[in-house]
């Protein structure tokens, strides 16, 4: 049977059919989806300047209880000189984890790890006053490794936080495949330091521990590519004080502030998805 000579009920129901189609794509046309809530992740990598700290010394057996004062330290980047020949977590790195709990309004919540490298700079005249041996030191030394002194934190700084984020939408193409977005972030949380050092010529054991605490604030600048990968350049300082350092026979405890600039790549994993009805016109 052709559609010309088709019965009047096959007409109807043909009709129909179409109609509704086009119901339901007028309104789908109407409605956009977005995602209220997300995970992301990202990896990147950093550099850092340091205040100059003083690191305070006690070993009680040693009768020493002194303080190097106003220490430069640099850190050590490892990412600008054959960065694909190596294990991509021996650079300064960082990474994050978070979940954006409420994306309409920008906020969400954060687990951040930075992995800097504080180094004493060798060769730098360091004041150190205090007690050694059990008698009063007013003294400059030539802090450099061929005269007994090195102080690392290489095997990492080890900044752990857990921040509250913020973020606002600045631009965006009509389709939102391309978007700029500014990000704030504050935290607090701790370290785990590796620590390894030599003193008047008296060597630590090298090792990892757990030290102190810090705080931290943080801004980002991050383009959004087809809505799941980003770039993000950030600004962050960190706050950190670091107590009970196991130097030989005694400890060490350092209060030091960190400017890092960090570049990470990142992505978005979508959790909960909502459909929006978008204005008629």
């Amino acid at each position: 049977m052709s559609f010309i000579t088709a019965r009047p009920s096959t007409l109807n129901r043909i009709a129909f059919i179409c109609f509704f189609a086009f119901i339901s794509v007028s309104a789908a046309a109407k409605k956009k989806h977005r995602y209220n809530t997300a995970l992301y992740g990202s990896w990147g990598y950093n550099t850092e300047w340091y205040t100059h700290p003083n690191i305070k010394i006690s070993q009680p057996e040693l009768g020493n209880d002194y303080t190097l004062n106003h220490v430069t330290a640099h850190d050590h980047r490892g990412w600008d000189h054959n960065l694909l020949s190596q294990p991509i977590t021996i650079p300064q790195f960082n990474c994050r984890l978070g979940y954006m709990f409420n994306e309409d309004k920008g906020w969400g919540v954060e687990l951040n790890y930075d992995h800097p490298k504080f180094i004493v700079s060798d060769g730098q005249q360091v004041h150190v006053t205090g007690k050694r041996n059990g008698k009063e030191v007013d003294e400059v030394i030539t802090f450099s490794e061929a005269n007994g002194f090195f102080y690392y934190l290489n095997n990492g700084a080890n900044f752990f936080l857990f921040d509250m984020v913020k973020r606002w939408k600045f631009i965006a193409d009509k389709k939102g495949l391309i978007r700029l977005d500014a990000v704030a972030k504050a935290g607090m949380g701790f370290m785990v330091p590796h620590v390894e050092n030599q003193l008047y010529g008296d060597k630590n054991n090298p090792h990892f521990q757990t030290s102190g605490w810090n705080t931290a604030v943080e801004a980002a600048v991050r383009l959004t590519f087809l809505h799941y990968a980003y770039i993000e350049y950030c600004n962050k300082l960190d706050y950190a004080r670091y107590t009970g350092l196991k130097i030989y026979k005694g400890t060490a405890k350092q209060n030091m502030g960190t400017y890092e600039m960090i570049m990470n790549i990142g992505f978005y994993i979508p959790v909960h998805k909502k459909a929006v009805t978008a204005p008629t016109e």
